[in-house]
């Protein structure tokens, strides 16, 4: 399902009602003019009594991943793949997320920054890490 079609996604809603949302690096992967929407359709599907638990990646992340791919070897395979497909990651700024969050009616119940692991290996073989922000939220009162 397409998250920033808003017919649908009230559709989901009616069928399984108030629902806990895990949410990982998805904004980042949004058309700009998506993101309202999503963050809409978060709020939508949590209802009165849902959570949602969005991660995305920092700003940070997308200069440690623009650093990867111009490299000597290039990007890595996966990393690769995900610029061959018009992804950009790490280019959501990190004001962007509770912005959107806020305008969609949630509010942040806990926030914070954690490293996230991913399946991709650096040019010395180690799992390249990447920094990310959290929020859990809930529907505004």
């Amino acid at each position: 399902m397409d998250a920033a079609n808003l017919p649908a996604v009230r559709e989901l809603h009616a069928e399984l009602g108030d629902a806990n949302i895990y949410l990982r690096g998805v904004l980042h992967q949004c058309d700009s003019r998506d993101l309202s929407r999503v963050a809409e359709a978060l709020a939508v599907l949590t209802g009165e009594r849902g959570r949602a638990f969005v991660v995305e990646l920092a700003e940070e992340a997308g200069r440690v991943l623009r650093g990867l791919a111009s490299g000597p070897g290039g990007p890595p395979p996966k990393l690769a793949a995900v610029f061959q497909h018009g992804i950009a990651p790490g280019e959501v700024s990190d004001h962007v997320v509770p912005d959107l969050l806020n305008a969609a009616r949630l509010r942040c119940l806990a926030s914070g920054e954690l490293p996230l692991t991913t399946t991709e290996h650096g040019p010395d073989g180690a799992l390249i890490v990447l920094p990310s922000a959290w929020w859990l939220v809930t529907r505004a009162a």
